[in-house]
């Protein structure tokens, strides 16, 4: 007699694995928290103060379902986009909408087009429903438009996937380089743009798109900018054939009320926004400072966070993050060479910073000693 839960074959197949761990994970297996937490990418400088009031006053009617449409947040975001609300679906951030997307698109042995290292979240939703990733290197920092086009047309991929501003390395291109990516696609191939950072990007990043476009599908988020990483918001533009089919596979009570509440406060708060944004820039050029008055050299970005190169190889990254962490400072850094010979800090506050700028110089010489 057969006990258990008869997974398909597909799901018995796959590796025990998440994208990431979590600092709370971390925390409580190291058992005491951090100090300084500069490895999600989260705005440490919070949502609008007009966000939290809505989402305390929302809080009263939880014990309503969220609008399955969030009708009041997509009429919004629909007038401040210039687009029709035909063009957006709202889901569960933009790792919710990413997983809803894949399962409408790829099948098992359906080939994707990625880079090699950037996003784990979109490879694990498509080893997830069973594609097949095919990656290209990272040049000289960056994500590689033509490389990334070359390989879709080669393998005649379902979907291309690109990060503008970069995930892990806080790169980016301007918008006349990805508008030329587009106009590259080969037939068949749908393009994920993933836009998650693009209100921290220089002006002329975010290219001009037509809505109604059926090859390109963007997603943004209220995570970052916002300061809502734990509300999960995100929204998906794209031609309404295809924003439609949404309807067919995702979760139509995912958002609560006060998710969808505080995202509709933070959108209407642009005095806000342009404080946080002011605010990370000058964090970026802290770590920079920092990273610089130890001997390491910062990367341009055009996020919320600063990758910093170590001077080495990937384990010698590996172990001055691990020092870190024993100092109580918490950071990520990118999984693949040669990317992994850096660190990933984020945009912290002075306070944080203050114990980051502390603990590296010691963190630094550990791992110095370990490797002499």
């Amino acid at each position: 007699m057969t006990h258990g839960p008869r997974f398909t074959p597909l799901v018995a197949a796959l590796p025990a694995s998440e994208p990431f761990v979590g600092p709370e994970a971390l925390e409580r297996a190291r058992g005491r928290p951090f100090r300084a937490r500069l490895g999600a990418n989260e705005s440490v400088f919070g949502p609008s103060p007009h966000a939290v009031a809505a989402m305390c006053e929302a809080a009263a009617d939880t014990w309503k379902y969220g609008d399955s449409e969030s009708f009041e947040l997509k009429a919004a975001l629909a007038a401040e986009l210039g687009v029709g609300t035909a063009h957006l679906t709202i889901g569960e951030g933009i790792d919710g909408l990413l997983g809803n997307l894949v399962r409408l698109t790829v099948a098992p042995g359906d080939k994707v087009v990625t880079s090699r290292g950037a996003y784990p979240t979109f490879n694990y939703h498509v080893t997830g429903f069973g594609g097949e990733l095919v990656t290209v290197p990272f040049s000289q920092d960056r994500e590689d438009p033509d490389a990334l086009i070359a390989t879709a047309r080669e393998t005649g991929a379902k979907l291309v996937y690109i990060s503008n501003p970069d995930n892990p390395m806080g790169t980016w291109h301007g918008a006349e380089r990805i508008t030329a990516m587009i106009e590259a696609l080969p037939e068949g191939t749908l393009m994920v743009l993933d836009e998650a950072y693009i209100e921290f990007a220089p002006e002329g990043t975010a290219p001009e798109v037509d809505p109604d476009d059926p090859r390109v599908i963007r997603m943004r988020t209220f995570s970052k900018a916002h300061g809502l990483a734990g509300a999960r918001v995100g929204y998906a533009l794209g031609a309404p054939e295809l924003v439609a089919a949404f309807d067919k596979v995702r979760n139509h009570f995912g958002l609560s009320r006060v998710s969808q509440a505080g995202a509709l406060a933070a959108l209407a708060d642009r005095n806000w926004l342009t404080e946080v944004r002011a605010k990370v820039s000058v964090a970026r050029g802290r770590i920079a400072e920092i990273a610089t008055a130890n001997g390491l050299k910062p990367l341009p970005s055009a996020t919320n966070f600063v990758a910093v190169d170590c001077g080495g190889d990937g384990a010698f990254a590996r172990r001055v993050l691990e020092e870190l962490a024993e100092r109580d400072v918490f950071v990520r850094m990118p999984g693949v060479a040669p990317l992994d010979r850096c660190i990933r800090v984020s945009a912290g506050t002075p306070e944080m910073l203050d114990v980051f700028a502390s603990a590296l110089p010691k963190a630094l010489a550990a791992a110095r000693e370990m490797q002499e």
